[in-house]
């Protein structure tokens, strides 16, 4: 892929590190010099020392011609203004970091992907490691629903009982599912059916409508989620 990339941050140079590694022709516009020339040295791409929100520098990068456009800087008024041109430009697909939500809707008016500002992520995620310490991984979806990663304890509820058997005892409710099991750390994930049976050291991708309440850790035997 051709992907330009505005910025040389905190969050632009870790995407310049991958998106290089991944064997893309990749395009750095930063408007810093000090970091226009660390990146330079350190990455194989081409990085271009101006100003992303004047169309012409856009075209020197080569953003006509672009598969896509991410803009990574700390203003949210530059992100925008890049994206808007690179919408002119008819990038297939742009992307940008959105450091307020109040302008998330602005985004979407333009028709840009967005993801929101990574250091608040990092925090909420930190802060949910303390607070929910059985959840491995997880991931929001809307206000309330969580799509999170939990151990199976020996002796929880749902230890050695098949799907079906953990529904019948009322431990899965209708906003419940269970998406992956990984047993005995590798392999190809199990997906799991209704005589699919449980065993303790199992990690399951768990969807919860209500999110990872403590009364849901308690399925799986994490008493240590509750305050």
């Amino acid at each position: 892929m051709y992907i330009v990339i505005v910025g040389a941050g905190d969050i632009g140079t870790p995407l310049i590190e991958i998106a290089t590694a991944g064997g893309n022709e990749v395009v750095v516009i930063e408007r810093d010099e000090a970091k226009a020339e660390l990146v330079a040295s350190s990455f194989d791409c081409l990085v271009i020392h101006d100003d992303a929100t004047v169309k012409d520098t856009l075209l020197d990068a080569g953003a006509d011609r672009a598969d896509a456009l991410i803009s990574t800087t700390d203003q949210d008024a530059t992100n925008i203004m890049v994206c808007l041109l690179s919408k002119e430009l008819s990038i297939p697909k742009i992307v940008s970091v959105v450091h307020n939500p109040d302008h998330m809707d602005i985004f979407r008016q333009i028709g840009v992907n967005t993801m929101e500002n990574p250091q608040r992520l990092i925090a909420e995620y930190l802060y949910r490691s303390v607070k929910r310490p059985a959840i491995v991984d997880y991931m929001r979806i809307g206000d309330e629903a969580e799509v999170f990663e939990i151990t199976v304890k020996e002796d929880s509820p749902i230890d050695g009982k098949t799907l079906q058997e953990a529904d019948t005892a009322g431990l899965l409710s209708e906003e419940m599912l269970i998406v992956a099991i990984e047993r005995n750390g590798g392999g190809h994930p199990i997906t799991p059916r209704g005589n699919t049976r449980l065993e303790a050291g199992d990690l399951l991708t768990v969807y919860s409508g209500k999110g990872a309440t403590p009364e849901i850790t308690d399925i799986f035997g994490h008493y240590e989620d509750h305050d």
